[in-house]
Protein backbone atom coordinates (compact mmCIF):
# COMPACT_ATOMS: atom_id res chain seq x y z
CA UNK A 1 0.00 0.00 0.00
CA UNK A 2 1.12 3.59 -0.92
CA UNK A 3 1.36 6.48 1.22
CA UNK A 4 0.66 6.93 4.95
CA UNK A 5 -1.06 3.49 6.65
CA UNK A 6 -4.76 4.71 7.34
CA UNK A 7 -6.90 2.01 10.01
CA UNK A 8 -9.34 1.95 12.18
CA UNK A 9 -8.52 4.06 16.07
CA UNK A 10 -11.83 2.94 17.73
CA UNK A 11 -15.49 1.58 17.01
CA UNK A 12 -18.77 2.73 18.77
CA UNK A 13 -22.55 1.72 18.30
CA UNK A 14 -25.99 2.07 19.33
CA UNK A 15 -29.48 0.00 18.95
CA UNK A 16 -32.30 1.46 20.27
CA UNK A 17 -33.72 0.62 23.19
CA UNK A 18 -36.95 -1.19 22.19
CA UNK A 19 -36.00 -5.05 22.04
CA UNK A 20 -38.37 -6.75 19.23
CA UNK A 21 -38.73 -10.72 19.69
CA UNK A 22 -39.92 -13.26 17.37
CA UNK A 23 -43.30 -13.43 18.57
CA UNK A 24 -44.18 -9.82 18.31
CA UNK A 25 -42.83 -9.92 14.71
CA UNK A 26 -44.41 -13.14 13.75
CA UNK A 27 -47.93 -11.88 15.16
CA UNK A 28 -47.43 -8.94 12.50
CA UNK A 29 -46.58 -11.45 9.81
CA UNK A 30 -48.60 -14.39 10.19
CA UNK A 31 -46.06 -16.86 11.43
CA UNK A 32 -44.64 -18.44 13.93
CA UNK A 33 -41.52 -17.63 16.07
CA UNK A 34 -40.28 -20.98 15.22
CA UNK A 35 -40.38 -20.43 11.48
CA UNK A 36 -38.69 -17.33 11.93
CA UNK A 37 -35.85 -18.47 13.93
CA UNK A 38 -35.47 -21.77 11.60
CA UNK A 39 -35.67 -19.61 8.31
CA UNK A 40 -32.97 -16.79 9.31
CA UNK A 41 -31.49 -17.91 13.14
CA UNK A 42 -32.62 -14.42 14.18
CA UNK A 43 -34.02 -14.57 17.29
CA UNK A 44 -34.54 -10.40 18.13
CA UNK A 45 -33.71 -7.14 16.77
CA UNK A 46 -34.10 -3.35 17.97
CA UNK A 47 -36.77 -0.87 16.34
CA UNK A 48 -36.30 3.04 16.70
CA UNK A 49 -38.95 5.08 18.99
CA UNK A 50 -41.06 7.12 17.04
CA UNK A 51 -39.24 9.77 17.45
CA UNK A 52 -35.73 8.53 16.78
CA UNK A 53 -34.32 8.41 13.08
CA UNK A 54 -31.37 7.80 11.14
CA UNK A 55 -29.54 11.17 11.73
CA UNK A 56 -30.04 10.33 16.05
CA UNK A 57 -29.03 6.83 15.61
CA UNK A 58 -25.43 8.02 14.16
CA UNK A 59 -25.10 10.69 16.10
CA UNK A 60 -25.05 8.02 19.17
CA UNK A 61 -23.13 5.50 17.40
CA UNK A 62 -20.50 8.22 16.57
CA UNK A 63 -20.46 9.68 20.21
CA UNK A 64 -19.38 6.64 21.34
CA UNK A 65 -16.54 5.74 19.03
CA UNK A 66 -15.31 9.22 19.75
CA UNK A 67 -15.46 9.11 23.77
CA UNK A 68 -13.67 5.38 23.37
CA UNK A 69 -10.85 7.52 20.96
CA UNK A 70 -10.68 10.17 23.68
CA UNK A 71 -11.68 12.85 21.07
CA UNK A 72 -13.48 16.15 20.75
CA UNK A 73 -15.99 15.98 17.48
CA UNK A 74 -14.03 19.23 16.20
CA UNK A 75 -10.99 16.93 15.84
CA UNK A 76 -13.24 15.17 12.97
CA UNK A 77 -12.24 16.12 9.93
CA UNK A 78 -14.95 13.80 7.24
CA UNK A 79 -18.11 12.12 8.66
CA UNK A 80 -18.91 9.82 5.74
CA UNK A 81 -22.52 8.63 6.39
CA UNK A 82 -24.16 5.45 5.29
CA UNK A 83 -27.52 4.90 5.12
CA UNK A 84 -30.32 3.83 2.55
CA UNK A 85 -33.07 4.81 5.23
CA UNK A 86 -31.82 8.83 5.56
CA UNK A 87 -33.71 11.34 7.47
CA UNK A 88 -35.23 12.90 4.54
CA UNK A 89 -33.89 12.99 0.48
CA UNK A 90 -32.45 16.22 1.65
CA UNK A 91 -30.21 17.96 3.68
CA UNK A 92 -27.63 14.67 3.43
CA UNK A 93 -28.31 12.61 7.10
CA UNK A 94 -24.45 13.70 7.55
CA UNK A 95 -24.66 17.30 8.31
CA UNK A 96 -27.69 16.28 10.88
CA UNK A 97 -24.98 14.23 12.53
CA UNK A 98 -22.06 16.91 12.34
CA UNK A 99 -24.61 19.50 13.69
CA UNK A 100 -25.70 17.07 16.43
CA UNK A 101 -22.23 16.35 17.36
CA UNK A 102 -21.08 19.46 17.36
CA UNK A 103 -18.04 18.51 14.39
CA UNK A 104 -17.94 22.10 13.44
CA UNK A 105 -14.99 21.28 11.48
CA UNK A 106 -15.89 18.37 9.34
CA UNK A 107 -17.29 18.13 5.70
CA UNK A 108 -19.79 15.99 5.61
CA UNK A 109 -21.63 13.88 2.69
CA UNK A 110 -23.81 10.64 2.67
CA UNK A 111 -23.42 7.39 -0.02
CA UNK A 112 -25.71 5.12 -0.63
CA UNK A 113 -24.41 1.99 -1.36
CA UNK A 114 -26.71 -0.96 0.56
CA UNK A 115 -24.98 -3.26 2.80
CA UNK A 116 -21.66 -2.68 1.10
CA UNK A 117 -21.50 1.04 2.33
CA UNK A 118 -19.86 1.02 5.50
CA UNK A 119 -16.24 -0.77 3.69
CA UNK A 120 -16.63 2.11 0.44
CA UNK A 121 -17.09 4.38 3.14
CA UNK A 122 -13.49 3.37 4.77
CA UNK A 123 -12.34 3.46 1.40
CA UNK A 124 -13.16 6.88 0.63
CA UNK A 125 -11.81 8.07 4.01
CA UNK A 126 -8.81 6.19 3.33
CA UNK A 127 -8.06 7.88 0.18
CA UNK A 128 -9.02 11.39 1.99
CA UNK A 129 -6.17 10.90 4.84
CA UNK A 130 -3.79 9.51 2.61
CA UNK A 131 -3.75 13.31 1.01
CA UNK A 132 -4.11 14.55 4.42
CA UNK A 133 -2.20 12.10 6.62
CA UNK A 134 -3.67 14.61 9.83
CA UNK A 135 -6.63 14.44 9.48
CA UNK A 136 -9.77 12.31 10.95
CA UNK A 137 -12.31 10.79 9.55
CA UNK A 138 -16.03 8.95 11.11
CA UNK A 139 -17.40 6.63 9.01
CA UNK A 140 -20.99 6.21 10.02
CA UNK A 141 -23.56 3.35 9.19
CA UNK A 142 -26.74 4.00 10.48
CA UNK A 143 -30.06 2.22 9.54
CA UNK A 144 -34.00 2.45 10.34
CA UNK A 145 -35.39 0.23 8.16
CA UNK A 146 -38.09 -0.91 10.38
CA UNK A 147 -39.93 2.16 8.56
CA UNK A 148 -39.51 0.77 5.45
CA UNK A 149 -40.84 -2.91 6.33
CA UNK A 150 -43.52 -4.31 4.43
CA UNK A 151 -45.56 -6.52 7.20
CA UNK A 152 -47.39 -7.84 4.15
CA UNK A 153 -44.65 -9.35 3.30
CA UNK A 154 -43.24 -12.05 5.89
CA UNK A 155 -39.94 -13.25 4.51
CA UNK A 156 -38.93 -10.06 4.33
CA UNK A 157 -40.37 -8.03 6.99
CA UNK A 158 -38.74 -10.83 9.77
CA UNK A 159 -35.31 -10.04 8.50
CA UNK A 160 -34.99 -5.89 9.71
CA UNK A 161 -33.60 -4.02 12.28
CA UNK A 162 -32.72 -0.99 13.28
CA UNK A 163 -29.19 0.45 14.26
CA UNK A 164 -25.71 2.62 13.53
CA UNK A 165 -21.87 1.85 14.12
CA UNK A 166 -19.16 4.00 13.80
CA UNK A 167 -15.58 4.01 13.32
CA UNK A 168 -13.19 6.56 13.77
CA UNK A 169 -10.44 6.60 11.05
CA UNK A 170 -6.85 8.03 11.08
CA UNK A 171 -3.13 7.43 10.26
CA UNK A 172 -1.83 4.08 11.93
CA UNK A 173 1.72 2.53 12.29
CA UNK A 174 3.54 0.94 9.86
CA UNK A 175 2.55 -2.32 8.65
CA UNK A 176 -1.01 -1.98 9.87
CA UNK A 177 -4.09 -0.47 8.95
CA UNK A 178 -6.34 -1.31 5.51
CA UNK A 179 -4.00 -3.65 3.48
CA UNK A 180 -6.14 -3.62 0.70
CA UNK A 181 -9.79 -3.27 -0.79
CA UNK A 182 -11.74 -4.69 -3.06
CA UNK A 183 -15.11 -2.93 -4.95
CA UNK A 184 -17.37 -4.21 -7.33
CA UNK A 185 -20.99 -3.66 -8.67
CA UNK A 186 -23.62 -5.25 -10.87
CA UNK A 187 -26.48 -2.75 -11.73
CA UNK A 188 -27.85 -5.68 -13.66
CA UNK A 189 -29.27 -7.01 -10.76
CA UNK A 190 -30.22 -4.08 -9.08
CA UNK A 191 -33.97 -5.27 -9.30
CA UNK A 192 -33.07 -7.93 -6.41
CA UNK A 193 -33.07 -5.85 -3.62
CA UNK A 194 -34.89 -2.33 -3.50
CA UNK A 195 -37.03 0.67 -2.22
CA UNK A 196 -38.78 1.36 -5.60
CA UNK A 197 -40.43 4.66 -4.66
CA UNK A 198 -39.56 8.17 -3.30
CA UNK A 199 -37.24 8.97 -5.77
CA UNK A 200 -37.41 11.43 -8.73
CA UNK A 201 -38.70 8.02 -11.10
CA UNK A 202 -41.56 7.60 -8.66
CA UNK A 203 -42.13 10.32 -6.51
CA UNK A 204 -44.44 9.78 -3.27
CA UNK A 205 -48.12 9.85 -4.37
CA UNK A 206 -51.27 7.61 -3.25
CA UNK A 207 -50.74 5.21 -5.79
CA UNK A 208 -46.76 4.42 -4.54
CA UNK A 209 -48.41 4.24 -1.32
CA UNK A 210 -51.02 2.25 -2.09
CA UNK A 211 -49.00 -0.03 -3.51
CA UNK A 212 -46.61 -0.57 -0.87
CA UNK A 213 -44.15 0.82 -3.40
CA UNK A 214 -42.33 2.32 -0.05
CA UNK A 215 -41.27 -0.90 1.47
CA UNK A 216 -38.00 -2.80 0.98
CA UNK A 217 -38.48 -5.26 -1.57
CA UNK A 218 -36.29 -8.31 -2.30
CA UNK A 219 -35.79 -11.35 -4.11
CA UNK A 220 -34.56 -13.77 -1.47
CA UNK A 221 -33.56 -16.37 -3.81
CA UNK A 222 -32.28 -13.93 -6.34
CA UNK A 223 -29.94 -12.43 -3.50
CA UNK A 224 -28.71 -15.55 -1.58
CA UNK A 225 -27.71 -16.83 -5.22
CA UNK A 226 -26.06 -13.70 -6.35
CA UNK A 227 -24.49 -13.52 -2.86
CA UNK A 228 -22.79 -17.29 -3.42
CA UNK A 229 -22.33 -17.09 -6.55
CA UNK A 230 -20.31 -13.38 -6.39
CA UNK A 231 -18.74 -12.89 -2.82
CA UNK A 232 -16.29 -15.48 -2.71
CA UNK A 233 -14.63 -15.05 -5.56
CA UNK A 234 -14.22 -11.23 -4.33
CA UNK A 235 -12.68 -12.31 -0.95
CA UNK A 236 -10.20 -14.42 -2.62
CA UNK A 237 -9.29 -11.70 -5.18
CA UNK A 238 -8.42 -9.43 -2.47
CA UNK A 239 -6.98 -11.93 -0.03
CA UNK A 240 -4.46 -12.47 -2.88
CA UNK A 241 -3.99 -8.79 -4.16
CA UNK A 242 -3.25 -8.57 -0.29
CA UNK A 243 -0.15 -10.77 -1.15
CA UNK A 244 -2.13 -13.47 1.71
CA UNK A 245 -3.78 -16.57 1.28
CA UNK A 246 -6.92 -17.58 3.02
CA UNK A 247 -5.23 -19.53 5.88
CA UNK A 248 -3.86 -16.34 7.39
CA UNK A 249 -7.44 -14.71 7.53
CA UNK A 250 -7.80 -14.67 11.36
CA UNK A 251 -11.35 -12.51 11.62
CA UNK A 252 -13.98 -12.85 8.77
CA UNK A 253 -16.64 -9.92 9.35
CA UNK A 254 -19.29 -10.55 6.54
CA UNK A 255 -22.36 -8.46 6.29
CA UNK A 256 -25.59 -10.26 8.05
CA UNK A 257 -28.42 -10.74 6.21
CA UNK A 258 -29.81 -13.41 7.84
CA UNK A 259 -28.21 -16.35 9.99
CA UNK A 260 -28.40 -19.34 6.55
CA UNK A 261 -27.04 -17.04 4.64
CA UNK A 262 -23.94 -15.82 6.47
CA UNK A 263 -23.26 -19.71 7.24
CA UNK A 264 -23.60 -20.74 3.62
CA UNK A 265 -20.96 -17.85 3.36
CA UNK A 266 -18.60 -18.76 5.63
CA UNK A 267 -18.46 -22.91 3.95
CA UNK A 268 -18.33 -21.26 0.75
CA UNK A 269 -15.20 -19.03 1.32
CA UNK A 270 -12.77 -21.37 1.95
CA UNK A 271 -11.36 -19.39 5.24
CA UNK A 272 -11.29 -22.49 7.38
CA UNK A 273 -9.28 -20.96 10.07
CA UNK A 274 -11.01 -17.30 10.15
CA UNK A 275 -13.61 -16.83 12.90
CA UNK A 276 -16.74 -15.67 11.69
CA UNK A 277 -18.33 -12.87 13.89
CA UNK A 278 -22.22 -13.19 14.22
CA UNK A 279 -24.91 -10.51 15.48
CA UNK A 280 -27.79 -11.36 13.37
CA UNK A 281 -29.77 -13.44 15.76
CA UNK A 282 -29.58 -10.40 18.23
CA UNK A 283 -29.56 -7.63 15.77
CA UNK A 284 -30.96 -9.14 12.52
CA UNK A 285 -30.32 -7.59 9.30
CA UNK A 286 -29.41 -3.90 9.70
CA UNK A 287 -28.34 -3.11 6.35
CA UNK A 288 -25.24 -1.33 5.89
CA UNK A 289 -24.34 -0.97 9.96
CA UNK A 290 -24.33 -4.73 10.23
CA UNK A 291 -20.33 -5.13 9.39
CA UNK A 292 -19.49 -1.95 11.74
CA UNK A 293 -22.29 -3.31 14.62
CA UNK A 294 -20.23 -6.93 14.49
CA UNK A 295 -17.04 -5.61 14.36
CA UNK A 296 -17.57 -2.87 17.43
CA UNK A 297 -19.10 -6.39 19.42
CA UNK A 298 -15.92 -8.37 18.70
CA UNK A 299 -13.56 -4.90 19.10
CA UNK A 300 -15.77 -4.51 22.34
CA UNK A 301 -15.49 -8.22 23.42
CA UNK A 302 -11.67 -8.42 23.02
CA UNK A 303 -11.68 -11.17 20.34
CA UNK A 304 -9.57 -9.16 18.14
CA UNK A 305 -5.72 -9.07 18.86
CA UNK A 306 -3.04 -6.49 17.94
CA UNK A 307 -1.82 -7.51 14.40
CA UNK A 308 -4.71 -9.84 13.74
CA UNK A 309 -5.96 -9.54 9.91
CA UNK A 310 -9.74 -8.87 9.83
CA UNK A 311 -12.03 -9.28 6.86
CA UNK A 312 -14.86 -6.94 6.37
CA UNK A 313 -17.52 -8.20 3.75
CA UNK A 314 -20.65 -5.94 2.51
CA UNK A 315 -22.93 -6.54 -0.01
CA UNK A 316 -26.20 -5.77 -1.07
CA UNK A 317 -28.81 -3.53 -3.02
CA UNK A 318 -27.13 -2.35 -6.05
CA UNK A 319 -26.05 -5.18 -6.56
CA UNK A 320 -22.63 -4.46 -4.83
CA UNK A 321 -20.21 -6.06 -2.96
CA UNK A 322 -17.51 -4.28 -0.72
CA UNK A 323 -14.57 -5.76 0.98
CA UNK A 324 -11.52 -5.11 2.83
CA UNK A 325 -8.12 -6.30 4.77
CA UNK A 326 -7.20 -4.69 7.49
CA UNK A 327 -4.59 -5.56 10.17
CA UNK A 328 -5.62 -4.47 13.39
CA UNK A 329 -4.16 -1.76 15.31
CA UNK A 330 -4.39 -0.98 18.94
CA UNK A 331 -8.45 0.26 19.01
CA UNK A 332 -10.52 1.68 21.38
Amino acid sequence: MNGQPVGILATGSYVPKEEVGNEEVAQRVGATAEWIERKTHIRGRHWAAPDEAASDLGARAAEDALARAGLDARRVDFIIVSTGTGDSPQPPTACLVQNALGASEAACFDISVACSGFVYGLELARALLQRRPQALALVISTEVYSRFANFADRRTAVLLGDGAAAAVVGAVPEGYGIVASDLSSRGDAHELLRIEAGGSRLPASHATVDAGAHYVSMDGRGVRDFVLENVPPVLTRLVGAAGLDGERIDHFVPHQPNGVLVDQLADATGLRIARTHRTVEKYANVGSASVPLTLDDANRAGLIGQGDLVLLAGFGGGMAVGACVMRWAVAA
